[in-house]
């Protein structure tokens, strides 16, 4: 089997990004990259030096929304297929409606999580993202157990968390996945928060998905995840009980500053990424709500939002 890993930088502090083209029956791109001019030409460089040019490629899956997975299929022909979770669709395409939901969610959650009134503009910041993204949308819509047209042996695996969206590719007989963002080598992936896919409907809690996704790779035998950013992984289940331990560690820090002091949701950001929740306030956000509905699955803390806002105490 055929997988290539292109490298492709971004502007974000993620660094590079990792796309794949596999050649099956059909030449197939996994994941597109950040829309800049300079991912494009990076793009061409080395799919030329692989002996294929941009018009050989017959199709494009996406294993999440997220613009450095995204952006270049502005750069592509506009009938080619592209392939997805269903969930992808209105982030990808900008649908106008969704991104109204978007805009009044957070508008609404912020001040329920303590956030001060004097970083409500850090919702301009989520929308200016959508600048290194496109306005395409899918085809073919995928879901769990799903083949993929022209990869013979390849499956569809939900993989739900750091985005709602989130699928992997499995090929049994190879023992390869090809992962996205579910876990990489050298970071831990952050679960987005993200609005429900209707107005009015509950909350997805990002942190619990992501956690029984991690849980999933267990399932499966792998000997190769090819990841979005970094290195292949070989040691998917020691890596997975790592991730696990890790985020069970931040939760047992985030129980002892609850036992000190009832919290906000931003209270206890401050405390948790006291350098950066400034400059990534979306980000550290998601991650310090997921601990606290993690901890309240668990009933490890209770909620009281008598006040309007939501302060954590615990047990």
């Amino acid at each position: 089997m055929d997988i290539h890993k292109i490298i492709l930088p971004t502007p974000f502090a993620v660094g590079n990004v990792n796309v794949f083209l596999i050649q099956g029956e059909r030449l197939t791109l996994v994941d597109a990259g950040v829309k800049t001019e300079e991912a494009w030409q990076a793009f061409q460089q080395q799919i030329n030096g692989l002996g294929f040019t941009v018009s050989d490629i017959e199709q494009i899956v996406l294993t999440h929304h997220h613009p450095d997975h995204v952006g270049l299929l502005d750069y592509f022909e506009s009938d080619i297929p592209v392939i997805g979770h269903p969930r992808n669709d209105v982030w990808i395409s900008r649908d106008e409606a969704f991104i109204r939901h978007h805009d009044a969610f957070f508008a609404e959650l912020f001040p329920k999580a303590g956030i001060d009134e004097k970083y409500m503009g850090a919702l301009a910041g989520l929308k200016s993202m959508l600048r290194y993204s496109c306005e395409r949308s899918l085809t073919h819509a995928v879901k769990e157990g799903d083949s993929i047209p022209g990869l013979s042996g390849w499956e569809v695996i939900e993989t739900p968390g750091h985005a709602l969206d989130h699928i992997a590719l499995y090929h049994p007989q190879e023992k390869v996945m090809i992962g996205g963002d579910l876990l990489l080598e050298k970071v831990s992936s952050n679960p987005v928060l993200e609005p429900p896919q209707t107005a009015g409907g509950e909350r997805e809690k990002s942190l619990l998905h992501y956690n029984h996704s991690l849980e999933r790779l267990r399932q499966f035998d792998i000997d190769i995840l090819y990841t979005g950013h970094g290195n292949e992984i070989h040691n998917v289940n020691e890596l997975v009980e790592e991730r696990l331990k890790k985020q069970r560690d931040r939760a047992a820090k985030v129980l002892h500053l609850l036992r000190e002091k009832p919290s906000t949701v931003f209270m206890i950001c401050q405390q948790l990424f006291p350098e950066i929740y400034k400059k990534q306030l979306s980000l550290t956000m998601s991650e310090t709500l997921g601990q606290l509905d993690y901890l309240e699955s668990v009933g490890a803390v209770t909620v009281d939002s008598s006040n309007g806002y939501w302060v954590y105490y615990a047990k």
